[in-house]
């Protein structure tokens, strides 16, 4: 089954989507940032199939957003964040705020984020590049930008 394109759409979250919508990548760029790098590794977590795994790596990779580095003589590979691939993680950061929020339950959120800068446990909390005050969706105007249809 062909999945919709996403890319060509003048929308940034359907671009976004065309680069990370498919439910596997998300899931491996977390694995990544958290350390498991390696395939075999990535797919032992994760319980996906060999192919889905190899096909949404390559894809990763294709687009920018994870590096393979060579970790092995024989032709082995682990799997790193580009920069791009980090400004990806921070987003799934926000993601985690909200199924903490709303879908933890009782036992609470299964992973702390503890910021370096001051030692202490937080949460993603979006802040406007301008003012430094939060950011949330009842506090914006959506105007056009230079790249709309």
């Amino acid at each position: 089954m062909q999945r919709t394109r996403f890319g060509e759409m003048a929308c940034s979250i359907a671009r976004t989507l065309d680069v990370i919508g498919e439910p596997w990548s998300p899931l491996i760029l977390r694995d990544v940032w958290a350390g498991v790098r390696r395939f075999d590794h990535i797919q032992a977590d994760l319980g996906i199939s060999r192919k889905v795994l190899t096909e949404r790596l390559n894809h990763l990779v294709e687009q920018g957003v994870l590096e393979r580095l060579p970790y092995d003589a024989r032709p082995r590979y682990e799997y790193h964040l580009t920069a791009k691939g980090t400004e990806l993680v921070e987003m799934l950061m926000v993601m985690a705020r909200w199924g903490d929020r709303w879908l933890a339950g009782e036992a609470g959120p299964p992973v702390l984020y503890r910021h370096h800068a001051c030692g202490q446990i937080g949460h993603v909390d979006p802040r406007c590049s301008h003012c430094g005050e939060p950011m949330h969706a009842d506090d914006v105007d959506l105007l056009p930008g230079p790249g709309s249809a």
